[in-house]
């Protein structure tokens, strides 16, 4: 019968840990380029950043009978997607990177798009945030899948994100009558 007990060398740990402390959090078992999972990320704060502005300006914008309900679903979700973006953001620092805010490229480097339309148009506002919740959650299924456990941390924030995106898009549905 095999031993499957657990064991480590933990003065070796010790040791590495001493010698690499300037790497931070990155350690020999880091599974990803640190350089393709902050890029990774940098455009996933991009996408979070867009997606806060199309909600925050369909929030303010949105007039008409359900404008309460509306207006008040749209302010939620663009809250929850700004605290993705600084969720992202933190990670990408804690890799030794820094995070791109970068006005000028966030919309390039965005997965969805930032459209507007007649403050009336409601259902408009609402098709196309729930297609932008839709392009995310395959955009991150696909990050998620990438990072595997070669980054276990990233991976988890990337995950909790995605389940919020996928109640976004739940709640868009029921909006919409669906």
């Amino acid at each position: 019968m095999a031993d499957n007990s657990f064991s480590i060398d933990v003065a070796a740990i010790r040791e590495r840990a001493r010698q690499k402390m300037n790497d931070g959090p990155v350690t020999a078992g880091y599974g990803r380029s640190p350089e393709e999972v902050i890029s990774v990320l940098n455009d996933v704060v991009a996408t979070e950043i867009v997606c806060w502005m199309r909600y925050a300006q369909h929030a303010i914008s949105a007039t008409g009978i359900d404008r309460a309900q509306v207006a008040a679903e749209f302010s939620e979700h663009a809250e929850e997607e700004r605290d993705h973006a600084m969720r992202a953001a933190e990670r990408i620092s804690q890799l030794g990177g820094d995070p791109d805010f970068d006005p000028k490229t966030i919309a390039e480097r965005s997965h969805t798009t930032y459209v507007t339309f007649d403050d009336n148009d409601l259902k408009a506002m609402l098709q196309e945030n729930l297609v932008a919740e839709r392009i995310v959650i395959e955009s991150y299924q696909e990050i998620i899948r990438w990072l595997g456990d070669g980054d276990v941390t990233t991976r988890r924030i990337m995950e909790h994100i995605l389940a919020a995106e996928e109640e976004h898009a739940d709640d868009l549905l029921d909006l919409l009558g669906n």
